[in-house]
């Protein structure tokens, strides 16, 4: 970085997509070196009958001329670099970069009307926070200036405040109502809101651990809570049963987990046939219809 009287010089590259950032910088470095007048109207040339005086002034004049042109030299990638690589004036140069990103007039006034509608229609997002909002707003105002608009900070002001999201409804009505919105400073509002956000951010960020936590903890009782309930009923007389010698219990070894051998050992003899009425046998198995036909 090459400096002059404290300043760097290699500040920002212009790259085609930074043209107001970069006007913006180098504006202030033409002007804290004293050059931004001389690069706005240029220099006049010297007369074949110039005194002593206005030759010594011509001279220092060209030579503030010259560091100005070497700071939009050194300060461009090598596609602007090309576009004033002819040009000897830092006047010249800065004009050549201004119109091309700018335009003409007529240029100016359709881009004007662009801009304006995406300004009105700019509203801040449920998940943005308000310092990237109030710097995309601002970008759009600073653009906005470049054409020739003339928008004071009381509107952004006001604009800031009907775009922000619901969650900003409390601290805004606050801020109409303790303070002057006419003098409000624009860094002024966005100190506030930015508190604002940062107790709204701490106070969700307590309540969800809070409702983690809790959930974890309902979690943990409901499963150590049905766990001591299915041991009791495992074995509970009134459920299942007494454990047989053999650690198994008793009414599932009854009835329950084995009818088939249930069945097996049950005395046919007892049973009446549904269909034929008579006893020894099942009526899915039985050979004779209630009316003494054989099926």
């Amino acid at each position: 970085m090459t400096n002059n009287g404290g300043f760097g010089t290699n500040i920002l590259v212009l790259d085609g997509k930074n043209w107001e950032r970069w006007g913006a910088l180098m504006k202030s470095l033409f002007d804290a070196q004293d050059f931004l007048e001389l690069v706005e109207n240029g220099y006049e040339d010297l007369a074949a009958n110039a005194t002593d005086v206005q030759r010594a002034a011509f001279k220092e004049q060209k030579k503030k001329d010259c560091k100005a042109f070497f700071y939009i030299q050194q300060n461009v990638d090598s596609k602007h670099f090309e576009k004033i690589l002819k040009i000897t004036r830092s006047k010249e140069a800065w004009d050549i970069l201004a119109k091309y990103y700018e335009g003409n007039d007529n240029v100016k006034q359709v881009k004007l009307q662009s801009l304006r509608r995406k300004y009105e229609l700019m509203l801040m997002e449920d998940d943005q926070r308000i310092s990237d909002y109030i710097s995309k707003l601002q970008f759009v105002v600073n653009q906005m200036k470049a054409c020739g608009e003339e928008v004071l900070d009381q509107q952004v002001v006001g604009k800031i405040m009907r775009s922000l999201t619901s969650k900003f409804d409390f601290i805004v009505v606050s801020i109409q109502e303790s303070k002057d919105v006419k003098t409000l400073k624009i860094e002024e509002l966005q100190s506030s809101l930015e508190a604002h956000e940062m107790l709204v951010i701490e106070r969700s960020s307590e309540r969800s651990s809070q409702q983690a936590l809790q959930a974890q903890t309902i979690k943990k009782d409901g499963y150590d809570k049905n766990s001591k309930q299915r041991g009791k009923g495992k074995f509970k007389k009134g459920n299942w049963g007494k454990l047989d010698e053999k650690g198994e219990n008793s009414k599932s070894s009854a009835g329950f987990g084995n009818n088939q051998n249930t069945k097996k050992d049950f005395d046919k003899r007892k049973v009446q046939c549904y269909n034929c009425e008579k006893f020894g046998h099942y009526a899915e198995k039985c050979w004779h219809r209630k009316d003494g036909k054989r099926n």
